[in-house]
């Protein structure tokens, strides 16, 4: 029972338990739907209803959450910032759609152009090639034009004689040789350029008796010729050196000429051979007297008329500083031009006119006719009554107070040391040196030695004796530096020099110094002049004057070179015509075959005066860049514009009689990069710039990973020997164009400005044309010189750190300026530029031009120069004062002229406004 129970409460429970699980899941699906159904339905019909009831308990019309209309939603407070940002947008958008439509109706207005452009290049294009066609046939026809009128010319073949080639038949009288007759032409063509050969005297026995210092002088000045050379065979002049002797070596005559004769290129007469017997006192033995020279040409400074032969042996001065430079500052100034005495004599004859007339001379046998009269009893009466007349302060002494100096017959002794003769001429106004008395005596070395000290203090010459023949006679024209007045005029002597006045024997005076300088006062002038005789009669152009070739430093460019607006732009200038042509070159020198013979006297004559000094001296041969400068341009510009011509507009020509022309800048600079770089990239599009000559005078190259800018011209970076501010002015071979634009490399220039000074240069060649003035002015307490940079209407300098100068000035600075000029500035590494002016004033008698109203041209925030040195200033100083020992007088000028263009507009200083510009 119990089992049967518990089986049907065991059946029965699990099957009830199935069912009441099936019942409760289908009694929790319907309750969860239900109870969805209320949440969906119920709750949002009440929320409806909740809300609505809240809408209308408020205020009417302001329902917020009830059905309203699309416009009525925007009046909720943040919605109508949503609104207006909407009504913005669509604004904006309107507007964009109609500038888009605009710009599409301008793109397709451009694109009308552009094919009309396209159309109007192609003819263009076709007209230039019909231009380059007709331009073409333009230079063929010139050409076949030039070619008929001027048939091309090829150099000479030369032919060399034979070693052994006596050459010319012999002249009938020796004494008679002259250039004609006795010099083989054949040797010297007017393109051989002048080789000379030069014998080693030291190889022969009568070198062992030539003065070892006169020998030395004269050897190391050879080494130094241009035109020496060592191949004999190609040699137009054959030089030999054979005195002064030294003391007390006697060579016999016949000794002499036979090794003479024994020359290895005598050829038995020795045709174009030259014999220097130089003289360094003034009893200097006429070595060559009894000699038979053949045809060779005899150059000393003593000649009988009996010996010397016009116009083929040379009248030379004597060698007083052999081995030495004159000491600039032991030679006094050429003002004031009245000195103490108004002149001065001392002297002692030795032997009478008569005594020396009886003794026995091979030569003066064959003289004809009586000897003439001897006037120094009457000279020394006339001048010893001049002293005792008091009316002028005169001093003539004609017995020395010491053992006279030797000398030859008939001839004036000198008296006393050299330095206390010279001593005495400082304090002189006029030196006196009387000829010898023997009239055959054509020049004697005592005379030379006077006329040498004379002109080296200052002492104008007074020669009593027409008949002498001074040194270079032929070439020179003593007349402008010297008074030569025939001894029969010796009582009008004192009225003669009373009556000169300041300017004409101020003149005198500085033409004197200026051949003293040039000709006579140390080895290597006499030598070069002594050559340079020789190629001017035999009329062969002078050698090119070396330039100094630029040793290139690599460097990398490429970075593009910014325009700085305010470099650039020229405002309202417009300040010539626009150029687009490449760099090109100014023409070169081509008168070099002419020259000798239009320009003969100008050449050899040039004291300080415009374009001559040293032009084609010995010191100074041909120069490349010559033929704008003294000729200021040769260029033809057609006149337009009806009869007469209206001329052209000031934008429509750059000024000056050179119708295309460009300029070179030459830019110091030591070690400042940043400073280069950005002065560099300022010279970015500047019109009618040739190139850039970058100086590096640092020994340290420049960076490896420097980029340099590119500015449209070629930059020619230069390496330098040595660090020296005279490099500035080196004439580089680089450097094609005659202008000049010397400038600092922390200058800040416009281009405007750099223009317009450029054009200022082209009207005056000459010129230094710049931008900083400076001026000099004299001490009066302390007696000398200053140098003055204040702002002042007056002026005398213009600072090279921004100026124009032509080319020829950087060949006289660097090659004929006085040495000891350029070494000053390597001892204080400073006055360049003054020196520079010096030279330049020296030259023209011209003072610089200024443009502009500048006064400075550093840029701001640039490192500082060596002019912010203290003792920059004290240093100008003292270069003015020895610089001006070195000339012997001031050369600068003063000037107020100042060139503005009319569109420049110049604010002048209050205290300033009495200064006048010159438009």
């Amino acid at each position: 029972m119990t089992g049967y129970t518990m089986l049907r409460n065991g059946g029965v429970g699990n099957g009830g338990q199935t069912c009441m699980l099936r019942w409760s899941n289908r009694i929790r699906l319907t309750w969860l739907s239900f109870t969805l159904f209320i949440i969906l339905v119920f709750f949002p019909l009440i929320a409806h209803y909740y809300l609505t009831t809240l809408d209308e308990a408020d205020e009417a019309g302001k329902r917020i959450f009830g059905p309203r209309a699309g416009n009525e939603l925007c009046e909720v407070k943040h919605v109508l910032d949503l609104c207006r940002i909407r009504e913005s947008v669509s604004e904006e958008l309107l507007q964009l759609e109609a500038k888009r439509q605009e710009l599409n109706s301008e793109i397709a207005k451009l694109n009308l152009k552009i094919e009309a452009c396209k159309k109007s290049i192609e003819n263009a294009k076709q007209d230039l090639l019909q231009l380059k066609n007709v331009i073409s046939q333009t230079e063929h026809s010139y050409k076949e034009l030039m070619a008929q009128n001027q048939p091309k010319l090829s150099l000479p073949i030369r032919l060399l004689p034979e070693k052994d080639d006596a050459g010319l038949p012999p002249p009938k009288v020796i004494r008679g040789c002259r250039l004609h007759n006795c010099f083989d032409y054949s040797r010297c063509p007017l393109t051989s350029g002048f080789p000379v050969y030069v014998y080693d005297s030291d190889q022969f026995a009568f070198g062992s008796y030539v003065d070892p210092l006169v020998k030395q002088a004269f050897q190391a000045t050879a080494r130094a010729n241009i035109y020496v050379t060592e191949n004999a065979d190609i040699a137009c002049l054959y030089v030999i050196l054979v005195g002064e002797m030294q003391e007390p070596v006697v060579l016999r005559p016949a000794e002499l000429e036979k090794q003479l004769y024994s020359l290895p290129h005598w050829r038995t007469d020795g045709h174009n051979h030259v014999i220097i017997n130089l003289s360094r006192k003034s009893d200097t033995q006429n070595l060559l007297y009894n000699v038979s020279t053949g045809r060779a040409m005899v150059a000393q400074s003593t000649f009988y008329a009996a010996q010397y032969r016009p116009g083929f042996d040379l009248v030379v001065s004597p060698l007083v500083h052999a081995m030495s430079e004159p000491n600039f500052m032991e030679i006094p100034p050429q003002v004031p031009v009245k000195r103490k005495y108004l002149f001065t004599f001392q002297g002692e004859k030795i032997e009478s006119l008569r005594s020396s007339l009886q003794e026995a001379r091979s030569f003066e046998e064959e003289m004809e006719g009586d000897p003439p009269a001897d006037y120094d009893d009457r000279i020394i009466a006339t001048l010893k009554a001049v002293q005792d007349s008091k009316l002028d302060q005169v001093l003539v002494e004609f017995t020395c107070k010491n053992q006279p100096k030797p000398s030859l017959p008939t001839e004036w002794a000198l008296c006393g040391e050299r330095e206390d003769r010279l001593e005495l001429l400082k304090l002189s106004t006029f030196a006196l040196i009387i000829t010898p008395g023997d009239p055959h005596l054509v020049i004697s070395s005592g005379c030379a030695t006077r006329l040498f000290e004379a002109l080296e203090v200052g002492a104008v010459p007074v020669v009593l004796g027409e008949q002498v023949q001074l040194p270079y006679h032929d070439m020179l024209q003593w007349n402008e530096a010297a008074l030569v007045v025939p001894k029969p005029r010796v009582t009008e002597v004192h009225f003669l020099l009373r009556s000169l006045s300041d300017s004409d024997l101020l003149a005198m005076r500085r033409q004197g110094r200026f051949l003293w300088e040039t000709y006579f006062s140390t080895a290597d002038s006499i030598f070069n002049t002594v050559l340079a005789m020789i190629r001017t009669r035999i009329q062969i152009p002078a050698a090119p004057i070396r330039e100094e070739a630029a040793a290139e430093i690599p460097h990398r460019s490429g970075k593009a070179a910014g325009t700085d607006p305010n470099m650039a732009d020229n405002g309202d200038l417009d300040l010539g015509p626009v150029e687009t042509e490449p760099p090109y070159a100014s023409p070169k020198y081509l008168r070099n075959f002419t020259l000798t013979v239009t320009d003969f006297y100008r050449s050899w004559n040039s004291a300080p005066g415009p374009f001559h000094l040293f032009p084609h001296t010995p010191f100074d041969p041909v120069l490349p860049s010559e033929a704008k400068f003294l000729g200021s341009g040769t260029g033809f510009r057609p006149i337009g514009g009806g009869a007469g011509g209206s001329g052209k507009e000031f934008q429509a020509a750059l000024g000056g009689n050179v119708p295309r022309e460009q300029f070179t800048v030459v830019m110091l600079t030591y070690e400042r990069e940043e400073v280069l770089m950005n002065s560099l990239e300022r010279l970015n599009g500047l019109p009618y710039l040739n190139k850039v000559v970058v100086v590096w005078n640092s020994p340290k190259l420049p960076s490896e990973d420097l980029l340099w800018p590119d500015i449209g011209v070629p930059i020619m970076v230069v390496r330098t020997e040595k660090n020296s501010l005279n490099n500035r002015f080196l004439p580089w071979n680089e450097i094609e164009t005659e202008a000049i634009l010397s400038i600092d490399d922390d200058a800040h220039l416009r281009h405007d400005e750099i223009m317009f000074g450029f054009r200022v240069w082209r009207e005056a060649r000459d010129r230094i044309v710049g931008f900083p003035g400076r001026y000099h002015a004299w001490d009066i307490p302390h007696q000398s010189w200053l140098y003055n940079s204040n702002y002042s209407c007056e002026l005398s300098m213009v600072l090279t750190g921004a100026a124009f100068f032509h080319k020829y000035y950087a060949y006289l600075y660097s090659y004929v300026m006085p040495q000891a000029i350029r070494d000053m500035v390597d001892e204080y590494i400073n006055c360049e530029d003054i020196a520079m002016n010096f030279l330049v004033s020296h030259i023209t008698r011209k003072p610089p031009i200024k443009v502009t109203s500048r006064w400075t041209f550093r840029c701001p925030g640039c490192p500082q120069a060596l002019s912010h040195d203290d003792s920059h200033f004290h240093e100008r100083h003292k270069c003015i004062n020895f610089f001006v020992k070195v000339y012997g007088y001031m050369p600068l000028l003063y000037t107020q002229f100042r060139v503005d263009s009319v569109l420049f507009k110049t604010r002048l200083p209050h205290d300033k406004t009495k200064c006048f510009k010159f438009i």
